[in-house]
């Protein structure tokens, strides 16, 4: 089995035992490492092994590779779907950041986790993404997104107004700092913070939540995956940001932007031990009212 192993730069020496413990279990079960090549300098100053090779070339993996491990937190996972783009390669995340809706696998159970791995005692979780389109390519290649777009303005802006255009159809003006486009996936991240609802991930479907409304009587929307949506936005200051998942542009004139779904998904591992209700209950603490105790 040929497993890549992606991460980011680690300042915190606590994890450090984790991630050797990662490359022993591999090195353990006959596995031909891979390691993309931003994790490659951390690991020679930082961790006892050589048996691994570096990618070299990131742009044809399919059928290389047969799955990508993540070392960090949710946002270790998103960066890695750049990499992975459309490969259909299945990912897995080791938590070492706090919450891992994504990154589900706790850093004490490594070993458990790389043999179900090994021995393919896993399902594949397929989940939708959205992607990005307008007249000046902004985002290039990697315009797709797991989690969320979103437009918002500037810290120290007045709020921007967002005219949102449902299959052509004029929808809404949203007045208020910004508005989020979410996946499924996403609707447990940023989205529900704003008040967005927790969508399941089978239900097809794509949220719009808008971030601080001026107008109360504006709340989250839901909408199939097959709609299309086009924003136009005002604003008085020089210019807002656009995201799409941990990338970010500065917009700075007028631009219309169209979401819709992305031609391809994500396989995300999910083991025989675990299930979606599971990690909701495990990561929100449900049924852990402390006035019970």
């Amino acid at each position: 089995m040929k497993i890549a192993v992606y991460g980011r730069q680690f300042n915190d020496p606590v994890v450090i035992p984790y991630i050797q413990q990662v490359f022993d279990n591999l090195v353990q079960h006959g596995v031909e490492i891979y390691v993309h090549p931003q994790l490659y300098g951390f690991l020679q100053e930082n961790i006892k092994t050589d048996k691994y090779t570096v990618l070299e070339n990131t742009d044809n993996l399919k059928g290389f590779i047969d799955l990508f491990l993540t070392l960090g937190g949710d946002g270790t996972l998103l960066d890695m779907v750049a990499v992975i783009n459309d490969s259909g390669i299945p990912v897995i995340g080791i938590n070492f950041g706090r919450l891992g809706f994504l990154a589900s696998i706790n850093k004490n159970d490594i070993d458990a986790a790389i043999y179900a791995v090994v021995n393919k005692q896993f399902s594949l979780d397929s989940r939708e993404l959205l992607c990005i389109d307008s007249e000046q390519d902004i985002f290039g290649k990697d315009n797709f997104a797991l989690n969320d777009i979103t437009i918002h303005k500037r810290d120290d802006a007045a709020m921007i107004t967002t005219h949102v255009f449902l299959n052509k159809e004029f929808l809404n003006s949203y007045w208020g700092d910004g508005i989020i486009i979410s996946t499924s996936t996403g609707s447990t991240a940023y989205s529900l913070s704003c008040g967005g609802p927790i969508i399941f991930p089978e239900s097809n479907s794509i949220v719009l939540t808008p971030n601080a409304p001026h107008n109360l009587n504006v709340r989250p929307i839901v909408l199939p995956d097959s709609s299309v949506l086009a924003f136009d936005v005002e604003c008085r200051s020089n210019n807002y940001l656009i995201s799409c998942d941990s990338r970010t542009a500065i917009i700075d004139k007028t631009m219309r932007f169209e979401v819709s779904k992305a031609g391809f998904s994500l396989n995300l591992i999910r083991l025989n031990n675990e299930s979606y209700l599971s990690t909701l209950r495990n990561k929100l603490l449900w049924g852990l009212d402390v006035r019970n105790y």
